[in-house]
């Protein structure tokens, strides 16, 4: 089994949409946006899944298949910050590629001269919870009724890593790519 980290490619249409048709709960992640065919899937790609300056999206790859994103958005060079997501297909879950895609990612970052790499989750999702502080990210409060799906709002903790705090260790290594 091979797992990789890759910017996105229109060829990742389709297991892109069957992500969206498998998983409920990631509707949050797409926004209003339906993945209803392989033309919506490549033009979320191709709008929203961007690999430039100010932010890198990179599929999470499983024998060639595009199975989640990991993403350092909203880089901030005078600051050296940026905002860390990440979503995995429910196939893929519990098996520590989020966890390894984040340390790959925050690794880059680092190297690349950021030195304050931020993340929320719902307070409801105990998961993404794991995956952060798995991945090094500290707790620093929660912000609440942040954001808004539907009618119903959501408290939001946030977590933030340094490029001083200590690595964690991973059994997980996974190789990024940058084309």
């Amino acid at each position: 089994m091979s797992i990789a980290l890759r910017p996105w490619t229109p060829a990742d249409a389709e297991a892109l949409q069957r992500a969206w048709q498998t998983a409920p709960d990631l509707a949050t992640q797409f926004g209003s946006t339906g993945l209803t065919s392989p033309a919506a899937a490549r033009a979320y790609i191709d709008e929203s899944l961007l690999f430039e300056e100010r932010a890198r999206n990179w599929a999470i790859v499983e024998d060639g298949v595009a199975i989640g994103n990991v993403a350092a958005t909203a880089i901030e060079l005078r600051h050296e910050t940026a905002w860390i997501s990440y979503w995995l297909a429910p196939a893929a879950r519990g098996r520590g590629y989020a966890n390894g895609a984040v340390l790959a990612v925050s690794d880059w970052a680092f190297r690349h001269g950021l030195h304050r790499l931020e993340l929320g989750h719902r307070v409801n999702n105990p998961a993404s919870c794991r995956v952060a502080t798995a991945s090094g990210f500290r707790a620093e409060g929660v912000e609440r009724e942040k954001l808004r799906y539907g009618a119903e709002r959501f408290d939001v903790e946030r977590h933030a890593r340094l490029r001083s705090d200590p690595a964690p260790a991973s059994s997980l290594s996974l190789p990024l790519s940058m084309a």
